[in-house]
């Protein structure tokens, strides 16, 4: 689980919390407890927007990211087949040394 997740699961445990709290009953004459809970509310789904909004933008980041490796990869085979054969070599060394 990645501390996005972890927050984003703290996050929802606290306003599920307040919900509760503030589904009182005897809370239903106080005014000021309706308009908390719509901004509570619409607080929650500004931040599930963000959310997707980051994902999105992540995601789209890796896939330009990976295009421009196939890129370079079409582009620069002998480049990139020496650059796999030198990492392979050193993994090798380095293992053999064990």
């Amino acid at each position: 689980m990645t501390t996005e997740n972890t927050t984003q699961g703290e996050l929802e445990k606290l306003v599920a919390d307040l919900r509760g709290l503030l589904a009182n009953k005897d809370l239903d004459a106080v005014p000021e407890i309706k308009q908390l809970r719509q901004r509570l509310d619409d607080g929650m789904h500004a931040v599930r927007q963000s959310a997707v909004n980051a994902a999105q933008e992540a995601a789209r980041q890796a896939k330009e990211a990976a295009l421009a490796a196939d890129r370079y990869a079409h582009d620069e085979p002998w480049r990139v087949a020496g650059a796999a054969l030198a990492v392979g070599a050193l993994v090798g060394y380095l293992l053999a040394r064990r």
